[in-house]
């Protein structure tokens, strides 16, 4: 079991990667005509999803690794290197490449014709959520600790952050209509700022797990 700070610091790291908040637009934008209610729902769908896929992700790490032949350490550099890539654009008020591209973002605009409420799967929880960053980041920290009260501490914050993202997306016309695009752009750069810093800390983690001298 780790410290309380690190579940406060995984649970910001997380917060961070998934940035709800950036996915207001493209929510507004699949969802542009539909009732309330399903609104709510597509909303609901999309928490829930996330909460699935990173549960599957947390506990299958040790497996991941073992297939991969690599070590906590070596995943911590390449997920260090992923989370700054991810700040980087946060940062630049862009998309980064490793939540969605630009043929995945054509395809989201296509799903949005149809009115599906699939789209709270595909493309919101996965790729614009759910990607690479978010995954590595929950291996690493799932990976850190033994135990199931670890465990479950973890997937108590991986239910915490589902429920916020869940709120975000159920709030985000009155949230995009109060602060705008130049609003939410802030917010994305201080949840990238936030993100560098976190990615640049676990980066240092596993050189110092790869070479012990370093530490």
């Amino acid at each position: 079991m780790l410290d309380t700070v690190d579940y406060a610091r995984f649970a910001l790291t997380l917060f961070s990667i998934l940035d709800p908040f950036a996915a207001i637009p493209l929510f507004l934008m699949l969802t542009e005509g539909h009732s309330r209610e399903a609104r709510a729902k597509t909303a609901r769908t999309a928490a829930m999803a996330v909460f699935v896929v990173l549960v599957i992700a947390g506990f299958s790490g040790d497996l991941i690794l073992r297939l991969l032949g690599a070590s906590l350490p070596a995943f911590q550099v390449g997920g260090g290197i992923v989370l700054f890539l991810m700040a980087l654009s946060m940062i630049n008020a862009k998309m980064s490449p490793q939540q969605q591209t630009p043929e995945e973002e054509a395809e989201a605009a296509d799903k949005s014709s149809d009115g599906r409420l699939a789209v709270g799967v595909v493309p919101l929880a996965m790729p614009l959520l759910v990607g690479p960053g978010s995954m590595s980041a929950t291996i690493i920290y799932m990976e850190r600790g033994t135990g199931w009260q670890h465990k479950g501490l973890s997937i108590a914050v991986l239910g915490l952050i589902c429920l916020s993202i869940w709120l975000v997306l159920q709030l985000a016309r009155p949230i995009g209509d109060r602060l705008g695009r130049t609003g939410l752009n802030i917010l994305n750069r201080i949840f990238g700022l936030l993100l560098a810093a976190v990615a640049v800390q676990i980066f240092a983690n596993g050189l110092r797990g790869l070479f012990p001298a370093l530490g």
